[in-house]
């Protein structure tokens, strides 16, 4: 029997709802934008930092690399951050600046809880979860799973909710390439589903023409109406990728049992309320974070 038999898929949803933004706020909060500036990276953007960060685990990377591993960013965006990178900073010295500010982030963030007994608990059980996540063919995870454990819990936090994410995000791009969705395609899709306006998947910076060319091959497919919303095919095609991704991200959640899976959703909310209350993180994204999709329909 699968875990998700056991604690059903939404249970699976709802941990990556709650870690997703412990994981994130590295890329927002001004503490990681000091760091990076220490550094010499550019901060009147995100995205210097961003592909610096995310990539790091990996060691010097090249563009191409990078761009097969962050799947929906357009080649030519990323080799245009990619390729500045490692000549502003290596990537061991890019690691440490990433840990010192989600360190000082989630200091800033959760004030006294940062030392609570609640919060170490959370750590402590995310770290088991995420210790148990498979990286076979899964290389962020795997390059994120490589390196050392902090020692603070809050940063425990952090780091397990990384590894839980890239694995999360390694299992998608399978998902996605199982359902015939090409980078471009499984944002046009997904925009069309109504998870967050164009504007926010146009941020990935493919031309005008990709964009279009992907438009009218899901249109081909019947996976799109003219107006550019998702047909209810489009709809069941989205639905099938979620099912699948969350089905490949159940599987570290075995190492706990149904009452610590509950435990640990219940020690997370208080610090991601904070997290998400500071109004750090996008209120939309493309990952669609806030969509709920019907797996029985």
């Amino acid at each position: 029997m699968t875990y998700s038999a056991v604690h059903g898929l939404g249970t699976v949803r709802q941990l990556w709802q709650l870690l997703e933004p412990v994981h994130a706020l590295v890329y927002f909060a001004p503490e990681s934008y000091d760091e990076a500036a220490a550094l010499g990276y550019p901060t009147d953007e995100r995205w210097p930092l961003y592909f610096a960060y995310r990539a790091a685990p990996l060691g010097p990377a090249e563009a191409e690399l990078v761009s097969s591993l962050f799947y929906s960013f357009s080649p030519s965006m990323v080799q245009r951050y990619v390729d500045r990178s490692w000549h502003t900073a290596p990537p061991a010295r890019v690691l440490a600046a990433r840990a010192a500010g989600a360190d000082r982030a989630l200091r800033t963030l959760l004030g006294d809880r940062t030392d609570s007994p609640d919060l170490a608990e959370a750590a402590a059980l995310a770290r088991r979860a995420a210790e148990a996540a498979a990286i076979a063919g899964r290389p962020l995870a795997a390059a994120n799973a490589a390196l050392p454990w902090p020692e603070a819990p809050h940063a425990v936090l952090w780091h397990a909710a990384t590894i839980l994410r890239e694995h999360r995000g390694d299992g998608h791009i399978a998902a996605l390439q199982a359902h015939h969705l090409d980078p471009v395609e499984s944002l046009v899709l997904q925009a069309g589903t109504g998870a967050a306006p164009v504007e926010a998947f146009e941020s990935r910076q493919w031309p005008a023409d990709a964009w279009t060319a992907a438009r009218n091959r899901l249109a081909a497919r019947g996976l799109l109406a003219e107006d550019g919303t998702a047909t209810a095919a489009g709809l069941a095609l989205r639905t099938a990728v979620e099912r699948l991704t969350d089905e490949l991200a159940a599987a570290p959640w075995s190492a706990l049992s149904a009452q610590e899976v509950a435990r640990l959703a219940e020690l997370l909310l208080p610090p991601v309320l904070d997290i998400v209350g500071a109004g750090l993180l996008p209120a939309q994204g493309t990952l669609g974070i806030g969509m709920k999709y019907d797996y029985d329909a």
